[in-house]
């Protein structure tokens, strides 16, 4: 388990993280949501023991993570500006993540090459730029590691290769009990991987949820009563947003249960529609209901 308590880390004067405090757990897959420079990459980089924080306390495992050999030895980090030697192949590449983690899969990474038709012998600097991301994952994933970080996961991936991709990732989480922590300043991205889901601003954790709570814990609800009616009317509820058009209000409710469905059809409504939310309009209510935009965070 990843345990960060008031962790800060600063460059100059300024600080990219202040008192941030996670905890992220074992055999799940994390998603980290923010804007360009909101400290998502630092935060990897301090979780890796890439970077030392200023001040604050991050284990794995129970140990602390900086200068540890033990405990780098069950991570890989994959950055978002990826390097690789200028004369590499992919198996080149490969042998080299083989000579630091004693558990990679090299039959497995030759598998993964193929079902992403990437050629083993062949130079990684002639690769497209997606195809360069697709050889730094899959070898992450042959290490076998128990922690993976990807940051800025799907960069230049393709629809079909990405969602490719992230079935091989959901694959090795459940293959190895493998955690996984990812970031993207896009939250479609993440939405159908994650288990939990974190929105860094301003050097913290914002706001942060199971996927799964987030979706089911509230409901847009369309209605149109027979006679003239207001927000006040709903009062007995959690309103996130209401908006009336015409004879039609859409209510966004939080903490949404059979009691308050029971509640809404008492009213007799004309008109009573449910509608499924995205999970980037359940980001939108929530900021909203803490006083954010939610536009200045993606």
């Amino acid at each position: 388990m990843i345990r960060i308590d008031k962790l800060s880390k600063k460059y100059d004067k300024d600080y990219v993280l202040n008192d941030l405090c996670c905890s992220i757990k074992d055999n799940s897959i994390y998603g980290l949501v923010g804007a360009n420079g909101s400290g998502k990459s630092t935060l990897l980089r301090i979780i890796m023991g890439i970077y030392e924080a200023d001040k604050g306390i991050i284990s794995v495992d129970d140990e602390s993570v900086y200068d540890n050999e033990v405990i780098k030895q069950k991570m890989v980090f994959i950055p978002d500006d990826l390097f690789f030697y200028p004369s590499y192949t992919l198996l080149d590449t490969a042998k080299y993540y083989e000579s630091m983690y004693r558990n990679f899969d090299m039959n497995y990474l030759k598998e993964l090459a193929s079902t992403f038709n990437l050629e083993l012998n062949k130079k990684i600097s002639t690769f497209s730029k997606g195809m360069k991301r697709q050889c730094a994952i899959i070898c992450a994933i042959a290490t076998n590691a128990d922690y993976m970080f990807f940051d800025e996961t799907f960069d230049g991936l393709d629809p079909v290769i990405r969602n490719t991709m992230k079935k091989v990732l959901i694959k090795q989480m459940n293959k190895k009990n493998t955690t996984i922590v990812m970031t993207s300043h896009n939250l479609r991205e993440l939405e159908d991987i994650c288990d939990n889901l974190g929105l860094l601003y301003k050097g913290g954790i914002l706001f942060e949820s199971e996927i799964d709570t987030l979706k089911t814990n509230m409901v847009k609800v369309q209605i149109s009563l027979d006679r003239d009616f207001g927000e006040d009317d709903f009062k007995d509820f959690d309103i996130l947003n209401f908006k009336k058009q015409g004879s039609v209000a859409t209510i966004i409710i939080k903490d949404f249960d059979d009691k308050n469905r029971k509640r809404l059809e008492k009213m007799n409504p004309i008109i009573l529609d449910y509608l499924t939310l995205t999970l980037e309009e359940v980001f939108i209510y929530e900021m909203e209901a803490l006083g954010y935009e939610f536009n200045k965070f993606i």
